[in-house]
């Protein structure tokens, strides 16, 4: 353990998930035990986050990894935010704790990963559900789909991809996001990772070198085989998808903070029951766009068939799709060889 308490709790909690492992901070030293936590949303050329909703998310697993963190020094976080709701800035000051017990959590920080690949099909063991159940903390829910729901969900991923990989919007976010070379990115997601096997990555990696080119691909080709390997065979081999719900519609920055605390804790305790996880978001991103007029594409047909995904998204989870706050698939396995790992902490300070 680090002689240093904040450098110890910053170099764990930078192993915090972000969109396409973007790590939308830089921390600044205040004081021995005072950190401003400096966020910046990526709205500006990010499709999947025009009004900063899923960066907030990866904001409150950060400080939910450092309150996790701290609990190896009985350390306890009190946190302040300021700055602006696209630019904000978490004040962050740890105060000593003699109660406090190490949390078994911090064994699996830097373990916890995504996996994009087939997961084992048996269902979760009572016990393992009830464990993340109660991770989620007062005011959240989990609504678990499994058997014909499952299959329904997987439908609807594959449906959902072709939305996903046909928009002209999306393009410039999967050609910036992907490390081609690397079996482990600092800032990117390996292509191994992706889910796919090497020719589709080979013809990924053509078809991203320009949107024209890219398009063509797709009218002569279609989108199948990305869809097929990425959606639609992990979406069935898998003990169940979820959607963790909120007990109210998350109304601005905090509630979004807040579940992203929630999320964290669920991922590190399914991590910890040798679970694996892949966050499916986009469902619930493009439905929330619509909900609220926010424009997202100028292609009309795009947008018809995110209506029809948003139709059957409500159906599958029963209404309530307000509440939703993040969705995913879970299962038995081991985690991928490739992974996206984190910038140095001395990359990250201000």
């Amino acid at each position: 353990m680090n002689a240093d308490p904040l450098a110890d709790i910053l170099s764990l909690a930078r192993w915090a998930p972000s969109g396409d492992n973007t790590q939308p901070w830089r921390f600044e030293r205040r004081g021995p035990l005072e950190v401003a936590v400096h966020c910046r949303d990526t709205r500006d050329h990010v499709v999947y986050d025009l009004r900063g909703h899923a960066s907030q998310v990866s904001y409150g697993a950060l400080l939910e990894t450092m309150a996790i963190a701290a609990t190896a020094h009985q350390l306890r976080p009190v946190v302040k935010r300021g700055g602006s709701e696209q630019e904000p800035v978490f004040e962050v000051r740890f105060d000593a704790d003699p109660a406090l017990a190490r949390s078994p959590l911090i064994d699996v920080i830097e373990q916890r990963s995504v996996q994009r690949r087939p997961l084992s099909r048996q269902p979760l063991l009572p016990e393992h559900r009830q464990a993340l159940e109660a991770a989620l903390g007062p005011g959240y829910t989990l609504q678990w789909l499994e058997g014909p729901a499952r299959a329904a969900a997987a439908r609807l991923m594959y449906r959902n991809a072709r939305v996903r990989l046909t928009m002209p919007e999306a393009f410039t976010v999967h050609r910036d996001i992907i490390d081609w070379d690397n079996l482990r990115s600092k800032d990117k997601v390996p292509a191994g990772a992706l889910g796919v096997d090497a020719i589709t990555v080979k013809l990924m990696r053509w078809g991203m070198h320009s949107w024209e080119r890219m398009r063509r691909m797709n009218a002569l080709m279609g989108t199948w085989a990305p869809r097929l390997q990425m959606d639609l065979l992990p979406g069935l081999a898998c003990a169940a998808h979820y959607v963790l719900r909120a007990a109210q519609p998350p109304q601005g920055i905090d509630d979004y903070v807040d579940a992203g605390r929630a999320v964290q804790r669920l991922w590190l305790t399914l991590t910890s029951l040798g679970l694996m996880m892949q966050p499916e978001l986009t469902p619930l991103i493009f439905s929330a766009y619509l909900r609220d007029g926010v424009r997202f594409t100028t292609d009309i047909a795009v947008v018809a068939e995110a209506e029809a995904l948003r139709h059957d998204l409500r159906q599958l989870l029963g209404g309530e799709v307000e509440r939703a706050v993040y969705m995913g698939r879970v299962g038995y396995g081991t985690a991928s060889e490739s992974r996206s790992i984190r910038r140095d902490l001395q990359d990250l300070m201000r």
